[in-house]
């Protein structure tokens, strides 16, 4: 009967190196297959059975996985173990991307208290989400419920005048030019103040990006 060890044993004999996990570099080619597939760290916590934390962590080199987390991996992802051993793919420092939208162009997606218009669609798995919002609730009552989202936004007034109310916060009135950066996933509205519709531009980060 072959033990745990003894599978180690041969996954090192069969890489050639050793110890096993860190000249794989497997946290980055773990983070490489997750992103590629635009997947987050809750879709791979579903498919494995392992915690968002753990995956985490093996993804910044804070824990080795286990043989058993490996496993894991390699029969939640449909992958085999040589795909998952694969040393990730270096990549050019810069890449030369880049997305121009015209005025009025980009995906409008209105709603009863914004109206979005999504900017730099063309390229895919962005490190960053730039939109631009016609604010138009007046009363902070229109919300049923807080907007929330995971990760980070930053956003400036374009025009007009908002009232920014956050969950941990009093209400913050901004004017044109005015910014703020805030963490995303806790509860916050905005509403038009200004006699025409406030604009504002936004930028935030994926949910875990």
């Amino acid at each position: 009967m072959t033990t745990t060890t003894d599978q180690e044993a041969a996954l090192r004999i069969a890489s050639g190196r050793k110890p096993f996990v860190e000249p794989l570099r497997l946290g980055e080619r773990l983070k490489e297959l997750r992103l590629a597939n635009q997947w987050t760290l809750e879709d791979v916590s579903q498919r494995t059975g392992l915690a968002r934390s753990t995956l985490s962590k093996i993804e910044n080199d804070q824990i080795s996985p286990t043989f058993t987390a490996v496993q894991k991996l390699i029969n939640g992802l449909g992958i085999d173990l040589p795909q998952l051993l694969t040393p990730p793919r270096s990549q050019p420092r810069t890449m030369g991307r880049r997305d121009l939208t015209r005025r009025g162009d980009g995906q409008h997606h209105p709603t009863p208290t914004y109206e979005h218009e999504l900017l730099s669609c063309e390229l895919a798995q962005k490190r960053m989400i730039p939109f631009k919002t016609i604010v138009r609730a007046r009363h902070f009552d229109e919300f049923n419920e807080w907007v929330r989202h995971d990760g980070e936004e930053f956003l400036m007034v374009l025009d007009g005048e908002i009232r920014l109310y956050t969950e941990f916060y009093e209400p913050l009135t901004l004017t044109a030019g005015d910014s703020i950066y805030f963490d995303s996933d806790m509860g916050h509205a905005l509403v038009s103040v200004s006699e025409d519709d406030a604009v504002v531009l936004s930028v935030c980060t994926p949910a875990e990006a």
